[in-house]
């Protein structure tokens, strides 16, 4: 009997259309992103208060918030290494508990170096949280439905942090800034628990029947990634694999352009509530609302952006338009932040901010183009290299803004965000090219 004729059998066998467990994991990647999120903008909630507690400059606050980005990036190409090697099911709840107990205990830190050190630990354990994202995404759905996958989850750091935020500020403002970090690390303990009981790759699954399976690996989803049935030993990484990866132009252009994308996320992380609070003068809870209504902007943007980049390429177009058209009209919107230096309306501000995030979100299908231009068995050190490489704006950003900004003059922040999205779009334009997925 042929392979294709047992296929179908099967198929026939277990059901006459395949199931939908994808939807399923995409939730619960989409939940494991909102805690995530939650766990890397709790400080930036809590920054003004423990600024004032442990009276710190803007130098001091820009060194706190970028103590995650230095482990987060450091830690990128182990992580990656790691995700190429270990299965989804047990290396996620692993870095979830561990992060959020290190969150935890940043609750209970009394010092300037305690918070540090801690703030360390949780960029470190978070490193190969995305890599992990795009390899199960990878392994659950065919290229076609990929992007709206991507969106979906991705979208997971603006509804947590556009509904969160208010809630995080009033959980302040009510206890301490203490159990902001205590509350949202246990969150993420019982997450990761839950997660390994309930997470499986596709061949692995019991709720994904044949025709599923059969329908994911038609449409180019690489169904035996990180399963336990998948007994070949990965290859030991070598100096032309890491040449691989940083030797095309193509990867180098998604590289630069993750650091741009992600900048203006990492400004909306760490500064933005500074920003009203500081230099707008707004108490902490309508600092709340406010802060809210960017990251339900970029929700908004992420989610059409999905949709539209697989629309597009079911109706024909490229698959290198479908990616990059959200990407690059999501970077030129995010330059409208710099609008901000002209207005003293606190209304105008937030409507400036809010198109920015609005952008960002649109643009923030970029890992598509790592599950579609990586090679397949270098899927997690090239979303590693991605991730490094993109994520080193969460160590440039805070700190470049802390020193380009005065006790009263915000404003050459934003003229430093403006030129980073230019060079982003640059990036997509000029290095990308034709996607295509790099051989070797």
């Amino acid at each position: 009997m042929s392979q294709s004729t047992v296929s179908s059998a099967a198929t026939h066998k277990v059901s006459g259309k395949a199931t939908k467990m994808r939807y399923a994991v995409a939730f619960m990647l989409f939940l494991t992103v909102v805690i995530n999120y939650m766990d890397r903008s709790n400080l930036s909630v809590a920054a003004p208060l423990i600024s004032e507690e442990f009276g710190l400059d803007t130098a001091q606050q820009g060194l706190l918030l970028s103590a995650f980005g230095w482990t987060y990036a450091a830690m990128q190409l182990p992580g990656g290494w790691l995700v190429d090697r270990v299965q989804p099911r047990l290396l996620y709840p692993i870095c979830l508990v561990l992060w959020s107990v290190a969150t935890i205990f940043m609750g209970m830190a009394g010092s300037f170096i305690a918070l540090i050190v801690l703030r360390l630990a949780v960029g470190g354990f978070e490193a190969p949280a995305y890599p992990i994202n795009n390899k199960v995404v990878t392994a659950w759905f065919p290229e076609r439905e990929r992007a709206t996958a991507i969106g979906f989850y991705t979208s997971g750091q603006f509804i947590g942090l556009a509904l969160l935020t208010p809630a995080l500020i009033w959980l302040q403002h009510a206890l301490t800034w203490h159990w902001v970090f205590v509350v949202t690390g246990g969150v993420g303990v019982i997450w990761g628990l839950i997660w390994f009981f309930m997470y499986r790759n596709p061949v692995d699954s019991k709720k994904a029947n044949a025709a599923e399976i059969e329908y994911i690996r038609e449409g180019g989803g690489l169904v035996d990634l990180g399963s336990a049935k998948n007994k070949t030993a990965a290859p030991k990484l070598s100096k032309a694999d890491f040449a691989l990866v940083l030797g095309r132009r193509k990867l180098w252009g998604i590289y630069i352009g993750q650091f741009c994308l992600t900048s203006t996320l990492w400004f909306f992380l760490t500064w933005f509530p500074t920003y009203l609070v500081t230099y707008r003068h707004m108490d902490y809870i309508k600092t709340g609302f406010l802060t809210s209504l960017p990251f339900i902007a970029a929700l908004a943007g992420v989610l059409i952006s999905g949709v539209l980049s697989d629309y597009m390429l079911k109706r024909g177009v490229s698959l290198g338009t479908s990616r990059k058209l959200p990407i690059i009209t999501g970077l030129l919107l995010s330059m409208s932040m710099i609008g901000a230096i002209f207005t003293d309306s606190t209304a105008l501000v937030i409507t400036f901010m809010s198109i920015a995030f609005f952008g960002n979100g649109l643009a923030s299908i970029t890992w598509s183009l790592v599950s579609a231009l990586a090679p397949s068995r270098l899927i997690g050190l090239t979303g590693g290299m991605f991730n490094f490489i993109g994520n080193l704006s969460s160590i440039a950003t805070p700190i470049v803004i802390g020193l380009l900004v005065s006790a009263t003059d915000f404003g050459p922040a934003f003229i430093y965000m403006t030129v980073i999205a230019a060079a982003g779009i640059l990036s997509y334009v000029f290095l990308v090219g034709q996607v295509q997925r790099v051989e070797g």
